[in-house]
């Protein structure tokens, strides 16, 4: 049988998921295990983690088109598989409406998914021409629609921050010119405007690289849903269960590493020269690993997108969920 994991678009790129083994070893599916799958996308960890025990898997994804291709699967139709539409942030209100309030197992791959770059009519790719879209709910503002409301200096911090462009103020300045004499509406037409103002790097990195992931993660607010999700997942864990989270740039990676260090608690002691302070919360995760999982480079080479993945891994401990200010 061919999974969604295997199947290929126009261009027959296949949609590979990222460090998939070394998820599924770090979730350690035993039969009966109840398990999210908070990034559905084209379903490759759900049907991995499926084949490896007799266990339940609900995929969460904001994307109603993934949703109605995960409800087609034969897993989905035995009963092993459950599709949600919605934001994984909202995963410890979603499942409970399905009757289950405590999981064993958490998967999220965060970001923009190879189908979703590889369809032209989403608009998430300054490679191919399609419509400046870049919403992952195909609902709510655009990427068009900040590029072309935006003020200048909302744009510059916005790229800058989100996309680490050095010469966010120059790409600002030239989109608000281009956007005086006819309004953004396609992918290329943004990423030529940007190419004429910023050259492409030695590295051969596409001078749209950082403008583009900067405005998709505004558009879809990714870091604010990731720290979100990662509080949620907190909140739906059994004790022992387990949590793997796979990033692909330094933004994602830092909010995953900062929870798990703060929720583990493996943080720098204080000063022994300040006022001593009162003991925090417990511990709520303890690192499977301290150091992030990186792909091997056999799977570089099989799949470039992997390039830049981390797979950051821990086991949710019986402590009460932290709240502001302390434990629940």
């Amino acid at each position: 049988m061919t999974s969604p994991a295997q199947t290929t678009d126009s261009d027959s790129r296949p949609h590979i998921p990222v460090l998939l083994a070394e998820v599924v070893q770090a979730l350690a599916p035993q039969d009966g295990d109840v398990m999210v799958d908070g990034t559905f996308g084209a379903g490759g960890y759900s049907l991995a983690l499926l084949d490896r025990a007799r266990i339940h898997v609900f995929g969460i994804d904001r994307d109603p088109s993934a949703i109605a291709a995960g409800r087609r699967l034969p897993q989905a139709a035995d009963g092993r598989l459950n599709v949600i539409e919605g934001r994984y942030g909202d995963m410890d209100l979603l499942l409970p409406q399905a009757g289950i309030t405590r999981v064993d197992g958490i998967a999220l791959d965060i970001g923009v998914s190879s189908m979703q770059i590889d369809q032209a009519e989403r608009g998430f790719s300054f490679a191919k021409d399609g419509p400046l879209d870049m919403r992952m709910e195909q609902s709510g503002p655009s990427a068009a629609d900040v590029v072309n409301t935006a003020s200048e200096a909302e744009l510059a911090d916005i790229i800058y921050h989100l996309g680490e462009e050095k010469y966010a103020r120059r790409v600002a300045r030239a989109i608000v010119a281009a956007r005086l004499d006819t309004p953004f509406t396609r992918t290329l037409q943004l990423a030529n405007v940007i190419r004429g103002a910023v050259r492409k790097s030695g590295d051969g990195i596409d001078p749209s690289t950082r403008t583009f992931q900067a405005l998709r993660i505004h558009v879809n607010d990714e870091l604010g849903e990731l720290e979100r999700g990662l509080e949620a997942a907190e909140r739906l864990l059994a004790p022992g269960g387990r949590l793997a989270v796979v990033t692909f740039h330094s933004l994602e990676d830092r909010v995953v590493k900062t929870f798990l260090k703060k929720r583990s608690g493996d943080m720098p002691a204080p000063s022994r020269h300040l006022p001593a302070q009162a003991a925090g919360p417990a511990p709520t995760f303890s690192l499977i690993s301290r150091k992030a999982t990186a792909p091997s480079d056999a799977e570089c080479r099989a799949n470039p997108r992997a390039r830049s993945a981390k797979l950051r891994a821990a086991l949710r401990t019986d402590a009460a969920p932290w709240v502001a200010g302390g434990a629940a």
